[in-house]
């Protein structure tokens, strides 16, 4: 798929892995709206967008994952402002097993209605054009993580959905590819979650073995997830695929055979 011409939307683009991500379909030739719960820091982030790419190239849209109105009208407002929508990347996340309901409800929820209203207009039997959905999960959602359960509950049902929706989409002949990226710890807001007593609640106790696995994976750079991102987006032949990403490379995962 080349990019140029085509158009994105991002979750959680504000910051993090989803600025990276629509910093890296920028530089590309893609159209970007940007959605984010932090409006001031998606503001800040668009003037300095507009510097560098033009203002037409972005549109930044106050969301709220939780909330299908919110969802809906962003997922409207970037059609009527660009045409279409060809990609479309579930990035917004959360990691708090003291408030492990709102964890649910973002992480995993969040992904299920993004990926329904961006089918809606993608899915070439309602008259789509088809196009790419590309989830974030993460290491987390292949194997345990001790002292996050509800982070790496949510992360085995975005895996899991994922593999199901590429599936459905190929036998169903919506014309729609599913990936996800599934990468280790990255310099995020989410990974002073994982070590935050408030954040792990009942399991604060497990705060300094995270540090240590931390130091034993190592921490990536918000570029290395979106170079596999783009990576995904640009083979047309992966399809319910996940890439692995880690301190020592990339891969993609071999899931086992049922």
């Amino acid at each position: 798929m080349a990019l140029e011409g085509r158009t994105a939307m991002v979750t959680g683009a504000a910051q993090g892995i989803g600025r990276s991500i629509s910093e890296i379909l920028l530089k590309n030739g893609a159209k970007v709206a940007l959605l984010d719960v932090a409006e001031a820091t998606g503001t800040t982030l668009k003037k300095s967008l507009d510097g560098q790419y033009g203002p037409e190239r972005t549109l930044f849209i106050p969301c709220d994952v939780q909330s299908q109105q919110q969802f809906k009208a962003a997922l409207q407002k970037a059609v009527e402002t660009f045409g279409h929508v060809d990609i479309f990347c579930n990035n917004a996340g959360i990691a708090n097993e003291n408030d492990w309901e709102k964890a649910v409800s973002v992480n995993l929820m969040g992904v299920v209605r993004g990926s329904y209203l961006a089918l809606e207009h993608m899915n070439k039997l309602s008259g789509g054009q088809g196009g790419v959905i590309i989830n974030i999960a993460s290491l987390a959602g292949l194997g345990p993580f001790p002292g996050a359960p509800v982070y790496t509950a949510t992360k085995h049902g975005v895996v899991g959905f994922t593999r199901s929706m590429a599936a459905t989409s190929k036998m169903s002949g919506y014309g729609v590819r599913f990936n996800m990226i599934c990468p280790t710890f990255v310099q995020t807001d989410i990974i002073n979650s994982l070590t935050c007593p408030a954040a792990l609640g009942q399991f604060a106790h497990l705060a300094d073995p995270t540090r240590k696995l931390m130091e034993q994976h190592g921490v990536l750079d918000v570029s290395r997830v979106s170079e596999g991102f783009l990576q995904l987006l640009l083979d047309e032949t992966k399809d319910g695929e996940a890439l692995v990403v880690v301190s020592k490379g990339s891969q993609y995962y071999t899931f086992p055979s049922l």
